[in-house]
């Protein structure tokens, strides 16, 4: 009797515990499939999966945790069309989700409210068009949301504020219009809605954020300019959006008194009187510029200032060159010289000023083929507003090209600029960019390169971003790192003091063949503090405080964030590394202990074969050159014999021309197919 009354509660304990078994292969199966439906739909070139394998956890981009997938990052894969609903239902555990940089088209899925976990959400880059969806509002965890450069348009919603953990909210480049609504947004710590068709007043809570959060808007208020108040009626005027500005002025036409257009007639006479005469004095000038030879000593930094307005290509920016033509080496530095009109003749007799012999100083065996003179006469364009001022490519008479640098907050003796320099001058080595000669004067410092005709490695991994663009592949980028590294090598090779103190990519030149060459040596003990604080950010190493005094250690750290801006292609100032504050070395190191290979190497990179051996040493040399301490950095030299190394185990069989259909890297005992 008692064994009959237990069947029935063994069947129910038995029942219960099947029931609560976790379901975590069913689970992980349904995620698989959502994967493929995913791949199948958008398709993309880095999503060569090996479906053969059961788990989709090995699959590059993707990162499982309690065999679940919790991690789906396909950021820049070329990714096109519109998302399908239905895949995200199934990615319920999914907590950070990249497909940032593709062409992705439509309207958010729906179904991604389904995933309540989900903390940051990047989907910048994309062609995503409608409103935000209002179900984003409902993913309470989410900590950082990017959805700038795509399509979305509607107002500012107000559901932001029910995400109480956000602290990164990113909207810029869309067309979302009207007035931002008053938002608390608690816990944001980055905010822009820059580029947009907003208008009206910044709210209260948003004005603790910096301009740039707020530009080409039609926003105002602080940190912006004030908004413009009615007089009569004591409110503000809400500015209208740009694309409704000629709408707006239609419906406020009013008429203009009569003393308000006797003073429109009158101050355009005046204005139009003194552009005449502008003219004329110009044109005197200009004709005086053949029949006499300038002491460049006498003029004044403003007037050199004056001719140097046109836009420039921030160097430092790592933009490229080029960035405007037709001066003359002067209509920027020099021809404001010439144009001044003040000092005598002889131009190079060294007999006049102060400031000792006014003409070009060559160094070594230099050939003197052109003199001041030439220099002043010569036609220019503007390559770049760089660390230690603005350098100039000057086309000289005869043909001869070179490239000058007007050096800025320069402020030693001449003695002590002489020294500095002519050790500069002195240094000899093919892997530099030599300096042929130099010019100094109380007021004005100039020297003479040799042009690099290519223009500077950051231009070439950074500039154009188009359909003409040639792909840099490894053999090239290995043989600058190279090249490179025997530069900086010689440069220690000089004294245990000596140190470049500002390397970056926009000072490695190249030559029409691809050979670097190192630029800027020598010239940060030159200049004052105003130029130094901010010029290597993203490259100088942690020790540094002042940019002034840098050790060869340092050097090697910049060095190795150059190195993994190379394999990476990515800036080191680069916004997208600095969403959660992380600098390039730190963000190579987090993703490679995630999941290797799917956001570190340049996509550029993987269209060649039998590569990946070689891009790994070079990356962990990177990775060691930018290691936090000193003391754990390999010297120029070691560095320079493991470049050697891996560039001679490279060899010259592979064609680097041959795209590969698919490179395996190796995860230890895995592999995955990107």
């Amino acid at each position: 009797m008692q064994t009959h009354k237990l069947v029935p509660l063994f069947f129910c304990f038995t029942f219960l515990s099947v029931s609560f078994i976790p379901p975590s292969n069913s689970d992980l199966a349904a995620d698989r499939a959502a994967l493929l439906t995913l791949r199948s739909t958008v398709g993309g070139r880095t999503l060569l999966w090996n479906v053969s394998q059961q788990s989709p956890c090995a699959w590059a981009g993707v990162r499982c945790e309690q065999n679940r997938v919790t991690v789906l990052r396909l950021p820049g894969v070329a990714l096109s069309g519109e998302l399908p609903n239905g895949v995200f239902a199934n990615l319920t555990e999914l907590r950070t989700l990249s497909l940032r940089l593709n062409a992705l088209t439509g309207n958010i899925p729906s179904d991604l409210a389904a995933c309540t976990r989900l903390r940051n959400l990047y989907l910048q880059g994309n062609f995503f068009s409608g409103e935000i969806p209002e179900f984003l509002f409902t993913l309470r965890d989410l900590v950082r949301v990017n959805l700038g450069e795509n399509n979305f348009t509607g107002g500012f919603p107000t559901g932001f504020d029910n995400l109480t953990r956000l602290k990164t909210l990113f909207l810029e480049n869309n067309h979302l219009s009207g007035a931002i609504p008053t938002v608390k947004l608690g816990k944001v710590e980055q905010f822009n809605v820059s580029n947009n068709l907003l208008n009206g007043s910044i709210p209260q809570r948003l004005r603790t954020f910096d301009s740039d959060s707020f530009l080409g808007t039609s926003l105002c208020g602080q940190p912006l300019d004030a908004c413009p108040v009615d007089g009569a009626r004591g409110t503000v005027v809400v500015p209208s959006t740009p694309s409704a500005t000629g709408q707006s002025v239609g419906n406020r036409k009013k008429k203009l008194s009569g003393g308000a257009i006797a003073g429109i007639v009158i101050g355009s006479l005046v204005g139009l009187l003194l552009i005449v005469m502008i003219l004329v004095f110009l044109s005197r000038k200009i004709s005086k510029q053949r029949s006499r030879s300038m002491d460049i000593s006498t003029l004044k930094p403003q007037d050199l200032e004056i001719m140097s307005e046109k836009p420039m290509v921030d160097v430092d920016g790592g933009v490229g060159r080029n960035g405007s033509s037709g001066y003359s080496v002067a209509a920027a530095a020099v021809a404001a010289m010439v144009g001044n009109g003040k000092g005598g003749g002889g131009g190079g007799d060294g007999s006049s000023g102060a400031a000792g012999a006014k003409k070009l100083v060559f160094f070594g065996k230099t050939t003197r083929t052109f003199d001041l003179e030439d220099l002043l006469r010569a036609s220019a364009e503007v390559l770049g507003k760089g660390t230690f001022g603005t350098a100039y490519k000057a086309v000289l008479e005869y043909g001869t090209v070179v490239a000058v640098k007007r050096l800025r907050d320069v402020n030693v003796s001449e003695g002590e600029f002489k020294e500095k320099i002519e050790f500069v001058g002195a240094m000899d080595h093919e892997r530099l960019v030599p300096l042929r000669a130099y010019y100094y004067s109380r007021d004005e410092k100039l020297l003479v390169y040799d042009y690099m005709s290519m223009g500077s490695l950051s231009a070439l991994l950074h500039g154009n971003k188009g359909a003409g663009r040639t792909p840099l592949n490894w053999e090239i980028r290995s043989s600058i790192a190279l090249g490179a590294a025997r530069g900086i090598e010689y440069l220690h090779s000089q004294g245990k003091e000596v140190s470049h103190g500002n390397i970056k990519s926009s000072n490695i030149l190249l030559t029409p063949n691809y050979e670097a060459r190192v630029s800027d040596f020598g010239l940060a003990h030159l200049v004052g503090p105003s130029s130094t604080p901010n010029r290597v950010a993203g490259y100088r190493a942690p020790e540094v405080t002042d940019p002034r005094r840098v050790s060869q250690k340092a050097d090697v750290y910049s060095f190795g964030v150059l190195l993994l801006e190379l394999l990476t292609g990515k800036a080191p100032t680069h916004s997208l590394l600095n969403e959660e504050g992380v600098d390039l070395p730190r963000w190579v190191q987090s993703i490679v202990k995630e999941e290797w290979t799917s956001e570190v190497f340049d996509l550029e990179l993987l269209r060649y074969q039998s590569v990946e051996e070689e891009m790994v040493q070079m990356l962990q040399l990177g990775v060691d050159c930018a290691a936090q301490f000193p003391d754990n950095r390999p010297s120029m030299v070691d560095v320079t014999r493991r470049i050697e190394e891996i560039c001679r185990s490279n060899g010259s069989a592979r064609d680097p021309q041959q795209p590969a259909g698919e490179v395996v890297v190796s995860h230890g005992d895995e592999s995955s197919i990107l």
